[in-house]
């Protein structure tokens, strides 16, 4: 395995990417970026009145490569130390605590309740000329209050590293043609269509990253053609992260607005992960996919179809699996702006580990959150080997707040197949397929870019699966009995 010798907020391979982002500092001035000083106004609207920065805030490295909120907010600090308007700024962190009790996982033998304090930091340094842009963006995300038998893994914990360190070249008018391209190159994150294959997490206590190249070719938001070839960042809760030769992921992703009240998404994606001494966990996959949407808008129904084949070896075994998501969802003209969604998913599972036929679906780099459940130290439902059905109720009652409430049940897509990734198992098929269902509570209130609150509970009424359990399955005692979860949480940025 290749180990980038990485060091807190440093990257020892890359550091001729770090020499080059000093030398940047000249092209950049000669691009054009203009000094500039904070203005301070009054913003207009319910509630209250609001601090606005009117430093220009230009468009960072990372902007095709995630959603707006990843990197759009007031940048009060970079304002109060009257930086440059070229030169970017920002701050930010989260913290949140979650607790639920009557554990299921085989690593929580004892099924004590697991509470935990989950706190991220991150920091922006970015360098931003017209066509040439530079981007640092270092991570810390550290748990407190676990104990022996709490759940932590890499998606919670990884102190001290580096999220994001590329440069990037924009052309805005590609021979005149009033095309955009965008060439990125270094340690970057992605957001790629809704977030189930590619995302970069925002739940979830770290986020994925990948070392490689990025190019999209479009023109404005009508359309787009994104490529990629990449190596994904392997975490590590304690020590640099790193990547390695011997994994690979490349893809090319469209996207087009053409037809009215048709949003197309059509992709490819190529894993060849041969990390693992184990040959039999190797994956060669390709993923095939398509997705079909149309924008909520109020008085009107609106949907959201996503279809993924997947195909290739697990080992030396075929691999062959799917994956389906449906929403159909309508927003009532009233106050509030009452949304009704229904959704159901289907993942395909293994019906049998020593066939010649792997079929459990692999989300790849994808996240949960957003359709299921909260993730953090909870989140027993992958997206694998399962079918749920189930509905959501969204209201606004206030500027920047949303409250949802959410019902699904679950069962297992095959009887014979693992309950996900939480290591419990019955090849038997002896103890069904009800997983049970769940409901949940979340409220949002986001008073301004800068500042957030988010609280949430789900209740979790295990199904007769957890009941019929053979003692070999490693179920811990109490495991069987439902499960609350609560948690809380608040974000700032400066």
């Amino acid at each position: 395995m290749e180990r980038m010798s990485l060091r807190p907020w440093a990257v020892g391979k890359g550091g001729c990417l770090a020499l080059v982002i000093l030398g940047g500092l000249a092209l950049i001035g000669w691009s054009g970026a203009a000094h500039a000083s904070p203005v301070v106004s009054m913003r207009a609207g319910t509630g209250p009145a609001e601090r606005v920065s009117r430093t220009p805030l230009p468009e960072p490295a990372d902007a095709v490569l995630v959603v707006a909120r990843e990197w759009k907010w007031n940048r009060y600090l970079r304002d109060a130390l009257r930086l440059p308007a070229w030169l970017d700024l920002g701050l930010e962190h989260r913290t949140r605590f979650e607790t639920y009790d009557h554990p299921w996982r085989a690593s929580q033998p004892s099924g004590r309740t697991d509470s935990q304090i989950q706190q991220r930091n991150r920091v922006r340094l970015g360098l931003n000329g017209k066509h040439v842009k530079f981007l640092f963006e270092g991570q810390d995300s550290r748990v407190y209050l676990d104990g022996a038998e709490s759940y932590v893994t890499t998606a919670i914990r990884d102190e001290m590293d580096v999220l994001q360190l590329m440069a990037s070249i924009t052309v805005h008018n590609v021979l005149e043609t009033g095309l955009r391209t965008d060439l990125h190159v270094g340690r970057l994150t992605m957001d790629v269509g809704r977030g189930r294959l590619i995302i970069r997490n925002d739940y979830r206590n770290t986020s994925n990253a990948f070392d490689g190249v990025h190019w999209q070719l479009g023109r404005d938001k009508h359309w787009r053609v994104r490529l990629f070839l990449v190596e994904p960042v392997l975490r590590d809760q304690v020590r640099p992260d790193e990547q390695s030769k011997r994994s690979v992921f490349w893809g090319g992703y469209v996207e087009t607005a053409h037809i009215p009240r048709v949003r197309l998404n059509a992709y490819y994606f190529g894993l060849n992960d041969q990390r693992n001494p184990d040959v039999g966990r190797h994956r060669t996959y390709s993923t095939f996919g398509t997705r079909l949407y149309d924008d909520p808008k109020p008085g009107r129904i609106d949907y959201e179809i996503e279809s993924v084949l997947q195909t290739g070896k697990r080992g030396h075994v075929d691999h062959f699996a799917h994956f389906q998501h449906i929403d159909i969802g309508y927003t009532l003209a009233l106050p509030w702006s009452p949304r009704v969604l229904l959704h159901y998913d289907y993942a395909s599972g293994d019906r049998n580990a020593n066939d010649s036929q792997h079929s459990a679906f692999d989300t790849l780099f994808g996240a949960r959150r957003f359709d299921y459940m909260p993730t953090g130290n909870f989140g027993p439902f992958f997206r694998s080997n399962f079918s749920s059905p189930g509905w959501r109720v969204i209201v606004v009652p206030c500027r920047g707040c949303e409250v949802q409430l959410k019902h699904r049940v679950w069962y297992l897509a095959t009887s014979r197949g693992a309950f996900g990734r939480n290591g419990l198992h019955d090849p038997t098929g002896g103890s069904g397929n009800f997983l049970g269902h769940d409901l949940e509570l979340r409220a949002q209130w986001k008073t301004t870019d800068n500042l957030e609150f988010e609280l949430g509970y789900t209740h979790w009424f295990k199904g007769s699966y957890l009941d019929r359990l053979p003692d070999s399955a490693g179920l811990p005692p109490g495991g069987n009995r439902d499960s609350d979860y609560f948690y809380i949480q608040t974000k700032f940025r400066l």
